[in-house]
């Protein structure tokens, strides 16, 4: 065997001409860098690279040493390529600049470097959900870290530090303890069909420039329709910007369909017309009768009981006395899963109710529409398909990332009548296609950004089994987390009985209060314990679970599962927590 000079291991000699491989760098790489867990998943990859006897955050791997000479003294190696000095480097010096292409690979493969080490980092337990900082700091500057925009470009360089410091001082959603929100965790497909749809970057108005997309949206749409138990070729459906624009588009259908003047002669033309929905359900009902005119004055809530579900009969009394008042009902929100205690509404009393009255009927299924997708819990939505539109957010339970919502019509044509305008620069009729998948009409947008490829790429690798399992496990998880706090004396359940969607809401009793007798006092210390454990919390960055008063309960804990990491060893670790944390309350 050919013999080779020894080696220095800081210094490397990168030559293009050698074509071969050093046995004694090899050595050297699993003698001083090797990573072995990096290296038995990916046999080209040889950990991590030496820089003075230190493992470095570069991967050593063969696409990375194929190129090894001993230089002229033959003392020094070192292995290519070079990396890239971005501090001499603009966005002028990329794509699409001549002579660009090259520049503008070594960008983004740092960029998705940073990228993936991020990713990996946030499903590590061992890192912080958050490294909390308050925004007067932000707003300062850390550590070379500022916010502020200069009239001068700055260079590559500092782009990538300000990528890696906006990433080190955000909230890893995708953190196995992350409960905060009902949107939580990070699902790698989706992030790989979210990085193609930016690249992509185009348009959903029209199918001459967004032809797999607007395709896409369609097969996507039907299979939602099939869950909901809705024929496809009688509804219809949007996918929209979250799902308080969704909950807007039923309400814009509903008006024009019993009141199609609207779209020409506006609300004045109209009697008053007044909503109901449940006192827990999201306030973007409200904010909706806001924005379209109704007033929230003419938002009538209707009572709930102790599980926050939607009480019949008085719905059925609140429409009575509307019609006593003089005003015309209209439509009802029926709420499946509340956004504090994940209720699902009695949907076939309501729907009942809404045929009697000749009301629309919209269910709100942005949080709950997720069960459709499980056999086992769908029976929960009995009643949805007697809805005229339902609003379904697959970035929450389905853990599609943000942010992916779809309104779903059961009526054919409607939305395509209530909001089109036939703009004759966008959607011309003598086009050479069939210009029905020109979509854009439908919307009260222009400009819609796609929000389906990642959502349709999850389906094509879960399948609906995957979907399903992922459902059940969220509901297996609140379960467990309820099983252990409702024997326990340092905590009290908001409400009794098992969650019926992932939701679990309680208080944490320090032992100062666990002796108390209820009473105004009490509340009034125990109204401060939620806040200042959470305080806390994103302070050591350990985990995170939102809180919040709810009419006359004072602050409590509500924690959230849609995250497909989270294990029960998390659960566990959120109860200590919380006890280690707030126990000299």
């Amino acid at each position: 065997m050919e013999s080779w000079p020894s080696v220095n291991r800081s210094q490397f000699l990168f030559s293009p001409s050698a074509g071969r491989t050093s046995p004694l760098i090899l050595e050297e790489a699993f003698s001083f860098g090797m990573d072995t867990e990096n290296s038995a998943r990916n046999p080209n990859c040889f950990g991590k690279a030496i820089s003075d006897g230190k493992k470095s955050r570069e991967p050593l791997c063969l696409k990375n040493v194929q190129n090894i000479i001993p230089n002229k003294n033959g003392q020094q190696c070192e292995i290519g390529p070079k990396k890239t000095d971005f501090s001499t480097m603009f966005s002028h010096d990329l794509l699409p600049q001549k002579n660009g292409e090259e520049n503008t690979k070594h960008f983004l493969r740092e960029v998705v470097e940073m990228l993936l080490n991020y990713v990996c980092a946030s499903f590590d337990r061992k890192n912080k959900v958050l490294d909390f900082h308050h925004p007067h700091q932000l707003k300062e500057g850390i550590e070379g870290f500022g916010l502020d925009l200069s009239d001068k470009p700055e260079n590559l360089d500092q782009l990538l530090v300000d990528c890696r410091d906006t990433l080190k001082y955000g909230v890893k959603t995708g953190h196995p303890r992350f409960f905060n929100q009902l949107s939580t965790g990070l699902d790698v497909v989706g992030l790989a069909g979210e990085w193609l749809t930016a690249a992509a970057n185009t348009n959903m108005f029209t199918f001459e420039i967004a032809p797999v997309f607007i395709l896409m949206e369609d097969v996507l749409l039907n299979k939602m329709y099939e869950k909901i138990g809705w024929m496809a070729n009688e509804a219809d459906g949007i996918f929209s910007p979250g799902g308080t624009i969704s909950n807007l588009y039923s309400v814009l259908i509903a008006r024009y369909k019993r009141f199609p003047e609207v779209k020409t002669k506006g609300m004045a033309s109209l009697p008053t017309l007044v909503l109901f929905t449940s006192e827990h359900s999201h306030y973007s009902i409200k904010k909706v009768a806001a924005i379209l005119g109704f007033g929230t004055e003419n938002v009538i809530l209707v009572k709930c009981n102790e599980r926050g579900k939607m009480i019949p009969s008085d719905l059925k009394l609140k429409i009575l006395e509307a019609k006593e008042k003089g005003c015309i009902p209209l439509y009802v929100n029926a709420t499946a899963g509340t956004t504090v205690y994940g209720a699902i509404d009695p949907l076939p009393e309501i729907a009942d109710i809404c045929e009697e009255h000749q009301l629309w009927m919209h269910v709100d299924a942005a949080w709950g529409g997720g069960l459709l997708m499980s056999q086992k819990h769908s029976e929960k939505l009995t009643g949805i398909e007697r809805a005229k539109s339902v609003t379904w957010n697959p970035h929450k339970m389905l853990g599609v990332p943000l942010q992916c919502s779809a309104i779903l019509v059961r009526e054919k044509g409607l939305l395509q009548a209530c909001n089109q305008m036939c703009a004759g620069y966008l959607f011309q009729t003598d086009k050479h296609y069939d210009v029905s998948y020109d979509t854009g009409d439908k919307t009260i947008q222009c400009g819609r950004h796609v929000d389906i490829f990642k959502f349709w790429l999850m389906w094509k690798a879960k399948g609906t089994m995957g979907f399903e399992e992922k459902i059940n496990k969220h509901l297996e998880n609140a379960d467990y987390l309820y099983s252990i706090l409702k024997d326990r004396n340092d905590f009290e359940l908001v409400f009794e009985g098992k969650p019926e969607l992932s939701n679990v809401c309680f208080w944490y009793i320090p032992p100062s209060l666990r002796d108390l007798p209820k009473s105004q006092e009490r509340n009034k210390r125990l109204n401060q314990v939620a806040p200042k454990i959470k305080a806390r919390m994103m302070e050591e960055g350990t985990i995170m679970i939102g809180y919040q008063p709810y009419g006359d309960l004072v602050n409590f804990f509500r924690c959230v599962f849609s995250n497909q990491a989270t294990r029960r060893s998390d659960i566990d670790f959120l109860v200590d927590e919380i006890v280690r944390l707030g126990s000299d309350l």
